[in-house]
């Protein structure tokens, strides 16, 4: 029990300093899934060949910033502080919300050992997806408004709304269901949690499988293994997003203040009959490289407090 005190109070440290370090990089890509985001107009030559003269016609085509574009424009309109909106719900729903998730997985881990084969992949992906599912279905509230303070821009003169007047402006306006938007979106992304989970654990048994040059150092050993399951979560997590990617845009449109976007369907429909099919990527640079330095940071921050933990007792 102590141990897994110890674990879980890591594994909170690490998801609050990783939360911090990558705030930025969560506010540009909110923006970029954004419906509001304002696209670029670019004219592009077209040659009618069927006139006398063969003069072009200059056609306008919508293009999507790019990541540098958005966080120029963050800095030069909005200013810094911008790039941390919404960090406070952040810090206060990382702590919990790893608590519940690894509480209830521990949980259905007992149950399905009871129906599957015991500590099989199976019983780790039912339980990441049961998990989940709790997770996702009591903080969304929490995440609701911090995707609603990273969307709502800066203007001159007017004061941004901090994470009470935004949760207050969120009731009087759509009352308490207003909290669950997006949590269809969040229920599909379940599949992300299972994806990665299922290439985490193959990966971990390939390390685990792999012959390691025995070394006398026990401390080279060690941190070969650790950057080891580093690289193979960051490779499992990076994957998985990029599968299960999409419904973060459904998710961030259906949470916009005041839109069309009613239900997880109806937007998935819409955004690719007027967008395409690259608008349910826009972000994912963005993502990804939030990701590979989130997971490094939760894991060797996770490492080092269960060392200091271990030194302690």
């Amino acid at each position: 029990r102590e141990s897994g005190s110890k674990q879980r109070d890591a594994c909170k440290c690490g998801g609050t300093v990783g939360a911090i370090f990558t705030c930025p990089l969560e506010v540009i890509k909110t923006r970029l899934q954004s419906s509001r985001l304002a696209l670029r107009t670019v004219y592009y030559p077209q040659v009618h060949l069927g006139t006398i003269s063969g003069a072009g016609v200059m056609r306008p085509t919508s293009v999507t910033p790019g990541l540098l574009q958005v966080l120029k424009s963050i800095l030069e309109k909005e200013g810094p502080k911008s790039l941390f909106r919404g960090l406070g719900p952040n810090l206060v729903g990382v702590a919990p919300s790893r608590a519940v998730y690894f509480a209830c997985y521990s949980k259905a881990k007992e149950q399905f050992n009871g129906i599957f084969v015991p500590n099989s992949n199976t019983v780790h992906i039912f339980s990441a997806g049961s998990a989940a599912f709790v997770t996702n279905t009591l903080m969304n509230p929490i995440w609701m408004v911090k995707t609603r303070m990273q969307l709502e821009r800066k203007v001159r003169g007017c004061k941004q709304m901090n994470t009470l007047q935004c949760a207050r402006h969120v009731y009087q306006t759509e009352g308490i269901r207003g909290f669950y938007r997006g949590l269809t979106a969040s229920y599909a992304g379940i599949s992300e949690t299972i994806i990665c989970f299922a290439i985490y654990e193959s990966l971990k048994k390939c390390l685990k499988e792999a012959p390691i040059v025995s070394s006398t150092d026990g401390n080279e050993k060690s941190s070969s293994g650790f950057f080891g399951l580093m690289a193979a979560a960051a490779v499992s997590k990076g994957c998985a997003s990029c599968i299960a990617y999409p419904h973060e845009v459904i998710r961030t449109r259906l949470r916009e203040e005041g839109t069309k976007y009613k239900s997880f369907v109806q937007t998935a429909r819409l955004v690719f009959r007027e967008e395409g099919y690259l608008a349910f990527y826009r972000g994912l640079f963005a993502q990804l490289i939030r990701q590979i330095p989130n997971t490094a940071i939760v894991l060797s921050t996770y490492e080092f407090i269960v060392y200091l933990l271990g030194e302690r007792a």
